[in-house]
């Protein structure tokens, strides 16, 4: 389908340019550069075919990502100055990555015939485990072990997407409904500075 690879193509350039940018907003150099770009874009997918025995993973066999993600890099490296609020900017392509990903993950879900269930788990997995991996090498907590939200949008996406195909909705309506919906929470929830809630042990509110 055509919306399909377009919503892939998408994801992978905005997950690209997610983790270019936070290299170097932590000031790596240029190898260091296009490593967290590559693995922000293909680690969830690496994850989600690797969990349904989908191997060579889909970027080993479609070279197309590689030039891709190599191409979206450079242009994120050249144009680098011109790209203002660089934490807004992150955040912006971080979102739209993770909507485009989850549908795609929640996609093969349902082609391998799991239960709705786990096609939604594997959404969130395509959607958020590029992000884990980057943080990782950053040496940051991933985002989605805090408590801000953002594997729960995803979740929450997978479900509308699960909720919409099984009322035999037009999949391009599906596609668009499920980002949509995903790309508007993340920008409530930061917005409004909605988050989970924490909990402590009473060892560490007494550390405190």
């Amino acid at each position: 389908m055509i919306i399909f690879d377009t919503l892939d193509i998408l994801g992978t350039a905005a997950f690209a340019i997610s983790g270019a940018l936070s290299a170097m907003n932590r000031k790596f150099d240029l190898f260091g550069i296009f490593i967290i770009a590559f693995v922000t874009s293909i680690g969830g997918g690496t994850i989600r075919d690797i969990l349904i025995g989908n191997t060579p993973v889909s970027w080993m066999q479609n070279t197309t990502n590689m030039y891709l993600i190599g191409g979206i890099t450079i242009l994120a490296i050249v144009f680098r100055n011109k790209i203002d609020y660089l934490k807004k900017s992150l955040f912006l392509f971080d979102t739209i990555g993770l909507g485009i990903f989850t549908i795609i993950g929640v996609e093969a879900g349902i082609k391998t015939n799991l239960a709705p269930i786990i096609s939604v788990a594997l959404g969130a997995t395509t959607g958020c485990f590029g992000g884990v991996v980057r943080d990782i090498l950053c040496n940051e907590i991933p985002v989605i072990f805090r408590k801000e939200i953002y594997a729960t949008a995803s979740i929450t996406g997978g479900i509308c997407y699960m909720i919409l195909y099984h009322l035999h909705l037009d999949q391009d309506i599906i596609y668009i409904s499920t980002a949509t919906l995903i790309i508007i929470i993340r920008l409530l929830v930061v917005k409004y500075k909605v988050s989970l809630p924490l909990f402590t042990t009473k060892n560490q509110d007494t550390a405190k």
